[in-house]
Parts: C-alpha cells; sequence; structure tokens
C-alpha cells in the first residue's frame, strides 16, 4: 500500500508543479504585453494637477479635474471620441433606444442648399403628394 501512495503523492506533485508552471507563463505573458508607463508624462500631470488644486482661484474637486483630464485626452483625438461620465452614458443609452421615425427621404446638397435626392421605398415619403418648391 505504500508503494499505492506514494505513486499518487507524485501525480499529485505533478499535477501541483504543472498548474504553477501554467499560472507562471501566464503572468509572464501578461506582463510582457503590457508597455511601460510615461513616467515623466505622468509626473507632468501629477505637478499640474497639484498646481491647480494649491493655486487655482477656487477650490476644485479631484473628481471634476480628473474627469474633465479623461475629457480631453478622448476629445484631443478626434472629434468623434468623446468621454461620457455614467449620468451621460444613461442619458445616451435612453436617447438612443427605441425606433426612430423619419420622412424617408435621401438628402443631399446642391449649391449649399439642401436637396430631395430620392424617396426611400416602404416609407412615408414616396406616397406623400408632390409640392412645388416656394417661390
Amino acid at each position: 500500500m505504500g508503494s499505492k501512495a506514494k505513486s499518487i503523492g507524485l501525480v499529485m506533485a505533478g499535477v501541483v508543479a504543472g498548474v504553477l508552471v501554467s499560472l507562471n507563463f501566464q503572468a509572464v505573458a501578461q506582463r510582457e504585453a503590457r508597455t511601460p508607463l510615461p513616467v515623466e508624462e505622468l509626473r507632468q500631470f501629477s505637478d499640474v494637477f497639484g498646481a491647480i488644486k494649491a493655486f487655482y482661484v477656487e477650490p476644485v474637486e479631484d473628481k471634476k479635474l480628473i474627469n474633465e483630464a479623461i475629457s480631453g485626452m478622448l476629445t484631443g483625438l478626434d472629434p468623434h471620441s468623446a468621454y461620457l461620465d455614467a449620468e451621460a452614458f444613461r442619458e445616451l443609452q435612453v436617447g438612443t433606444q427605441g425606433e426612430f421615425g423619419g420622412l424617408g427621404i435621401e438628402v443631399g446638397m446642391e449649391d449649399g442648399f439642401v436637396k430631395v435626392v430620392s424617396p426611400i421605398e416602404d416609407t412615408p415619403a414616396p406616397s406623400a403628394p408632390a409640392s412645388s418648391p416656394a417661390t
């Protein structure tokens, strides 16, 4: 029976060693995938943050400064990126859920004016009476 216990012990030791090695390789892979933080730029950010807290004409909450910094990072990337705090995100979700109705027309620009290009099938536009432009 000692031989059987010894075999089970060796198998368990092998399983434990395998799990530990596997976890170690995963941790190393995750660590190498990260890029190093830009320490000098973060130090500059911290200095500006501290100067605002110390010398701005009015007290400013930390949360407001951080949110505005994040917002500035995103809006500075391109005109389509923006930071939404939790409340603004909820408002966006409410405003964009559901169905949207429309006239069913394709529009374009001509000589600086909006022009109806064509009606879109299965919408109210094809069945609407035609009218002449106002003069």
